[in-house]
């Protein structure tokens, strides 16, 4: 049976605000009618949406804000001037066990700035990490980080892996997950000194999953491992690029099937096909990226998504709160950096120091 969940959204963040946030609330509530929600935002803007939707109204309250966090905001400003926020006091009802996990629509930087200073790095976790889904040919991956860091070293490498399996066994259900290594080439004399390093620790320290090494990214889509691990800068362009390709690829069937009346004819009989396809294909679907390694459950929307991907992202949400899934990592990255450190000790133990010829 579904455990009650209540989950606090940022009804003014991204383009749009409540117009897409609380219908896209109203969806995922028919999907998990264990949900329930605290709206913080304009309560003149919100209320009225909300009683159009009168099962939604009846599992949800407002908390009025007038202060809201500008998509364009930098992380530094919002974090001087956005206390009291509606991005804020989402992030707020988390840490104050109010909410299970917060969802926002918002600015990128400051919601994770914001999430970084309210919930808090868990203990062991030198950044936190932006997971996402990432759409296979055998179902779903998952691909972190997407952009919550520039860069990282071989240590950060191995704990969003850590991250990576724990998310992937609250999602797919599955116990002991397959990583990988996101890398420009398999053979492990390629890929930056980081890369390299990161696949020889997580060879070497037993973890609760089952690394494959290095990966490339024409591998991702093939659903070769079930998390794919890369710093945030390669990682948000590999993402970026794959949406736009989708766009694209789905640009130029359309247009082929249109352009003359035999290939319009042969798009009406295969219309079915092509609704597979487009449904396959819709980033939609996915939409929602995981900020993991926090003290808390924090989801991040695409800024303009419409009502079907916002109530995506908080599908995501109340899946990854429902799954016990914090206490399963805080257990695992102790154990890593636990085993890790004695590796490392015994590496120094055994390596040579030197000898002293007898006089």
């Amino acid at each position: 049976m579904a455990l009650p969940r209540t989950l606090a959204l940022d009804a003014m963040g991204g383009d749009h605000g409540p117009e897409v946030v609380v219908p896209g609330a109203a969806l995922s509530l028919e999907r998990h009618p264990a949900l329930s929600f605290i709206f913080f935002g304009d309560e003149a803007r919100i209320a009225p949406l909300l009683a159009e939707r009168p099962a939604l109204a009846a599992k949800s309250r407002v908390v009025h804000t007038s202060q809201v966090v500008s998509m364009h905001e930098k992380p530094s400003q919002a974090l001087r001037r956005g206390k009291g926020s509606s991005m804020w006091l989402t992030l707020e009802a988390v840490k104050k066990g109010e909410a299970h996990a917060a969802v926002s629509a918002g600015n990128t930087g400051a919601l994770m700035a914001m999430a970084k200073l309210i919930l808090r790095p868990m203990a062991g976790i030198e950044r936190p990490a932006i997971a996402a889904l990432w759409p296979t040919i055998t179902a779903e991956c998952i691909v972190l980080d997407v952009g919550a860091n520039i860069g990282a070293t071989a240590r950060q490498l191995c704990e969003f892996t850590l991250m990576g399996a724990a998310m992937a066994r609250a999602l797919f259900h599955i116990e002991r997950p397959t990583a990988g290594l996101l890398n420009v080439g398999v053979e492990e004399i390629k890929g930056a000194e980081e890369v390299k390093e990161a696949n020889v620790l997580l060879k070497a320290v037993e973890l609760p999953l089952d690394y494959h090494g290095f990966i490339e990214g024409n591998e991702i889509g093939q659903g070769r491992v079930d998390v794919v691990v890369v710093e945030g800068f390669a990682g948000n362009i590999a993402l970026k690029t794959a949406e736009g390709t989708a766009r694209q690829i789905g640009q130029y069937l359309k247009d082929a099937m249109m352009r003359t009346t035999l290939s319009k004819i042969g798009a009406f009989l295969a219309r079915g096909g092509f609704r597979v396809l487009k449904d396959k294909m819709d980033p939609r679907r996915v939409n929602g990226g995981t900020f993991l390694g926090l003290n808390g459950i924090a989801v991040k929307s695409h800024g303009g998504t419409d009502a079907l991907g916002f109530a995506s992202a908080v599908d995501l949400g109340y899946e990854m709160s429902e799954s016990g899934l914090l206490e399963r990592l805080a257990a695992d990255l102790e154990a890593f950096h636990h085993r890790l450190d004695s590796a490392v000790a015994s590496e120094a133990q055994a390596a040579p120091v030197g000898s002293h010829e007898e006089k």
